[in-house]
């Protein structure tokens, strides 16, 4: 055999190696992602934070999905509080109003909205570790079920309500207090 054939036989032998290895490959599953995660349809209005020195507080606004599936938020963190919660106030069943973590999260419709408010859906701050204070701003990073995050930033404002009452082992939970002016 003559160094050119045997070159030529080489070469096909690594072509069709290349050739067996690719298509072996494409009939394996490729991990799949998403193009377009949920935060990308997401915005908001109004949001807001009750001020609050220790204690309890809460997150209030309009979250928007301009999306068109349905968006659901998950969790919520914030440096202000060592945890989060997210929160429906209901009828119990002797009548009272109670608020309680809201199961399976806040879905936002496809080119809609829902309006988090108090006496309503809500962000809870359960434990503020750093005082919400008038005129601060402080931030909230939402999850959504496709793991994907949003980052809020929220002026902190006077709000004189929230003497609320809570379902389950919250018991009646201090709201926080602040003092005005700051």
């Amino acid at each position: 055999m003559s160094v050119r054939t045997t070159s030529l036989l080489r070469f096909g032998a690594l072509a069709l190696a290349a050739t067996l290895a690719l298509s072996g490959c494409a009939g394996a599953a490729a991990p799949t992602t998403s193009v377009t995660p949920e935060a990308d349809a997401f915005s908001t209005s109004d949001v807001w934070v009750k001020a609050a020195d220790a204690g309890m507080s809460a997150g209030f606004g309009e979250l928007r999905n301009d999306g068109d599936t349905d968006l659901t938020v998950v969790s919520a963190t914030s440096p202000a509080t060592s945890a989060m919660e997210l929160h429906e106030t209901v009828q119990n069943e002797s009548g009272q109003m109670v608020m309680r973590p809201v199961e399976g999260g806040f879905v936002i419709p496809a080119h809609g909205a829902i309006t988090l408010e108090p006496g309503g859906n809500h962000l809870m701050f359960m434990d503020v570790t750093s005082p919400l204070l008038v005129g601060d701003e402080t931030t909230i990073t939402l999850t959504f079920s496709d793991e994907s995050t949003a980052e809020i930033t929220a002026p902190v404002k006077e709000f004189a309500g929230a003497n609320e009452t809570y379902e389950g082992d919250m018991g009646e939970m201090d709201m926080g207090s602040s003092e005005s002016g700051h």
